[in-house]
């Protein structure tokens, strides 16, 4: 089996990436179909005006099938956002999640930004847990109702510059 390799985003990837949103999220979260045009409407706004030098998309595949997606924007002062994270369940499990977060969290780190924010909703279980074992920080938890259903959404965040990667000799 070939290797994922990671690549920067293109606008051609845009509609892959709205339909995997809307495909995923209906099927695993039951979101309803105003969910897909969020997802256009962010990665339309992304590419009228991001700064490339600060701001990045990356997109996970192998042997050119679209395996998953993250973003590094300019978010509160000083800070960088991440969004639209996913992973295709035929790469989950795979490290691929680390690895695509820790290319986001390192470039946001390079281009200066003093941390990062991200929001989500608690039904990410396996997302959080990530968050959480990186050095992220929950600091918003509360219910709403969007896309259709009943949530818990929040917020995380983390500060840098990040602690060195403890490893085992």
């Amino acid at each position: 089996m070939s290797k994922i390799e990671l690549r920067l985003f293109t606008p051609g990837d845009v509609d892959w990436l709205v339909d995997a949103h809307a495909r995923l999220y209906a099927q695993d979260e039951g979101f309803d179909a105003t969910f897909g045009p969020l997802v256009r409407s962010i990665l339309e706004d992304f590419f009228a005006s991001h700064d490339p030098q600060q701001e990045r998309g990356w997109l996970a595949h192998r042997s050119g099938t679209r395996l998953g997606s993250i973003f590094c924007v300019k978010g509160a002062p000083d800070r960088a956002k991440l969004r639209l994270f996913l992973i295709e369940p035929a790469a989950r499990r795979t490290g691929l999640g680390k690895r695509l977060l820790a290319a986001c969290m390192q470039h946001a780190e390079n281009c200066g930004f003093k941390g990062m924010d991200l929001w989500t909703h608690e039904s990410h279980r396996a997302a959080c847990a990530l968050y959480q074992k990186t050095g992220w920080h929950l600091i918003r938890s509360e219910p709403v109702h969007s896309f259709g259903q009943d949530l818990i959404e929040q917020s995380w965040c983390i500060d840098f510059p990040l602690a060195p990667t403890k490893t085992k000799a």
